[in-house]
């Protein structure tokens, strides 16, 4: 009859494999740039679970070698060149949504209160119907739309790239020639 534990030795191995830090925590070299962790080359203490079920899974991270860190020394000007390209056309990005004005119709009484509310969702579907994709969680709402009128969301391009677009809620047609 076959046991577990064989399985559970190996993962014990491959936790004993990665560099631990000061702190306890394992060492790992950032591929990419993590919001609220590091930059792209960065070498960082985090904690067990944060290592292997997010960070290694994604390939947001490897292990912070000697080879590995040499390497990112190797080409560190280059990664440099290409993060400054992209942040060019983050820029150039939020630049054109500042240019964009989105219309959300939306069901509200007389005195220009919303049945319901408009999110970050609502405002997405809206940008994606004039040609602009962004996912719902780089809308950064204070809080859901409830009234009429002129909004100013932000959106969140990259970790230093912030934009703006103008949301205007309108009451659906209905409502007014239902009145």
């Amino acid at each position: 009859m076959p046991t577990f534990k064989t399985t559970t030795r190996k993962a014990n191995r491959a936790h004993k494999r990665l560099p631990k830090g000061a702190n306890g925590g394992y060492r790992l070299l950032l591929i990419h740039n993590v919001e609220h962790l590091g930059r792209q080359g960065d070498i960082v203490e985090v904690r067990p679970g944060y290592a292997m079920n997010y960070l290694l899974p994604q390939g947001l991270a490897t292990i912070a070698t000697d080879h590995h860190q040499r390497m990112v020394e190797k080409h560190r000007e280059k990664l440099r060149q290409i993060e400054l390209e992209k942040l060019a056309d983050f820029r150039r990005a939020a630049d054109d949504l500042a240019k964009q004005s989105i219309t959300i119709e939306a069901n509200a009484n007389d005195d220009g209160h919303l049945y319901g509310s408009v999110g970050a969702h609502e405002i997405v579907d809206a940008l994606k119907a004039v040609g602009v994709t962004l996912a719902s969680d780089q809308i950064r709402l204070e809080g859901p739309l409830r009234e009429l009128g002129l909004y100013t969301v932000k959106v969140h391009l990259h970790s230093e790239v912030q934009g703006e677009v103008k949301v205007w809620v309108v009451p659906t047609a209905n409502s007014e020639s239902g009145q």
